[in-house]
């Protein structure tokens, strides 16, 4: 059985006295629906699923406003005791009857002892047409993606790591063994990937060629849902694009890249289209200039990060041959996809998820960073490297302009945090900064905010 991380917060969302119906957002297939329905058996005295992209025959009873009747009905209709406190309803693939997310403020407010949650895989594509009947300030939300790297570790029953992992601090010396056990299980899941049927397939036969096989069965799902966004032409669009970005991780995006037979305009919607389906994540430009960093973005700047890197993989005909090698093209991608990801996890769970990343253009003076971190109201800028070596030229420039002291590198060495000094060109001249480097292996990017509580900043 996989375990997901979310569990803890549906716990803590169940304990709560000031509660919300809670609606989980996430793309196809990262197993919302599995992580409801296990907290429902193991946290409630029974619970009613009831799946509203089947049940359609149910959306007039939400055409009124009142709470209890509706729960009345339900009760009959499906033969069960709905009580408050011990019975969990949940609303799956809720985006299929839109009344249904209004009457949740009802709900709310007629009957808050109970516990209410829904989810759906194209919800964010209803939430925002029906941004003006929305139940504001009545419901919350939670987000959920595919498994995260020590999700991953969990799973294959590597706990005793996942503690090492989890209590290491820069007061101790790092162990080579355990490092190089941790670059093993990273390999694998840069191709094995989050999604829970395929990590689940691999524990079961370990064999690649069978995830590959589940790989190419979601990604055949996703193409599906595609019908349900418009006209044939907009689904090939659809395609094109999300191939385009899986292929495209970490590069900096144009229209014209795309396909320059298409219209910008039509390039664009279904980007906005995929990013509502959670498919792809938009790593938006900002000039940094304070926080939030959202408040500085630049329009229409941004690159693309994929739904999963082993999704990604797949659809770019990228095989793991063996765990040890890893010598492709894409090397370097393949470890931004994966920083992404893990970046995605640490995000506020109530909030959009957002991911940035910064570049200067000036000339004979270029400088980009793959991200920038937000951690108690500070700027934190993030070089990823697929190795154990790389230029940090673009963290020096940005540290120097922005007048900051501590930059983060993600790389395959072991953690280390330094105090180092650099030159930094500035016009025609030189100058040297001194800063601390927070130096992290890729797969203990789930460590990142504990890490910078460790150190001054």
């Amino acid at each position: 059985m996989i375990e997901r991380d979310i569990t803890v917060k549906l716990i803590d969302w169940k304990q709560r006295t000031n509660r919300k119906p809670l609606i989980i957002r996430g793309a196809r297939q990262v197993g919302k629906t599995w992580a409801i329905e296990n907290f429902a058996k193991n946290h409630f005295n029974n619970y009613l699923k009831i799946n509203l992209e089947e049940q359609k025959g149910l959306s007039k009873i939400f055409e009124k406003k009142d709470s209890q009747s509706i729960l009345d009905e339900l009760s009959v209709f499906f033969n069960i005791t709905i009580t408050a406190g011990k019975t969990l309803l949940f609303f799956d693939e809720i985006q299929a009857v839109p009344e249904a997310i209004v009457n949740l403020r009802y709900f709310y407010e007629q009957n808050p002892a109970l516990h209410i949650i829904a989810a759906g895989s194209l919800l964010d594509h209803t939430l925002d047409e029906m941004k003006s009947s929305m139940p504001v300030g009545r419901v919350e939300f939670s987000n959920m993606f595919p498994l995260s790297f020590i999700e991953f570790l969990n799973a294959c029953g590597e706990h005793r790591l996942v503690d090492y992992l989890q209590n290491f601090t820069f007061e101790k010396p790092f162990s080579e063994l355990i490092h190089s056990k941790a670059l093993e299980y990273l390999r694998l899941y840069y191709f094995i990937g989050g999604m829970p049927e395929a990590v689940a397939t691999y524990l079961e036969e370990k064999n690649l060629i069978d995830t590959g096989r589940v790989h190419g069965s979601i990604v055949t799902t996703l193409r599906y849902d595609f019908g349900k966004y418009g006209s044939r032409k907009e689904q090939q669009i659809l395609q094109e694009v999300m191939d385009f970005s899986a292929n495209n991780v970490g590069r900096r995006f144009k229209y014209i890249s795309v396909n320059a037979n298409l219209r910008s305009e039509e390039i664009k919607l279904a980007f906005q289209k995929l990013s509502l389906s959670r498919i792809i994540y938009l790593i938006n430009r900002t000039l940094a200039s304070g926080v939030p960093l959202a408040a500085h973005i630049k329009q229409n700047n941004f690159k693309p990060l994929f739904i999963d890197i082993g999704l990604a993989n797949h659809i770019g005909n990228i095989q793991l041959v063996s765990p040890e090698d890893l010598t492709t093209i894409n090397e370097g991608a393949l470890a931004e996809q994966f920083i992404g990801q893990e970046l995605l996890t640490l995000s506020v769970p109530y909030l959009d998820p957002a991911l940035f990343y910064w570049s200067r253009e000036a000339k004979n003076s270029n400088a980009e960073l793959d991200y920038l971190f937000q951690h108690n109201n500070k700027i934190f800028p993030i070089e990823v490297k697929a190795g154990k070596s790389g230029t940090l030229k673009s963290l020096h420039v940005f540290l120097h302009e922005k007048n900051l002291k501590t930059g983060i590198r993600f790389n395959t060495d072991m953690p280390s945090y330094g105090q180092l000094t650099a030159k930094v060109r500035t016009g025609k001249s030189d100058c040297e900064i001194e800063y601390g480097l927070v130096s992290l292996p890729l797969y203990m990017c789930h460590r990142l905010p504990d890490m910078l509580n460790q150190i001054p900043t």
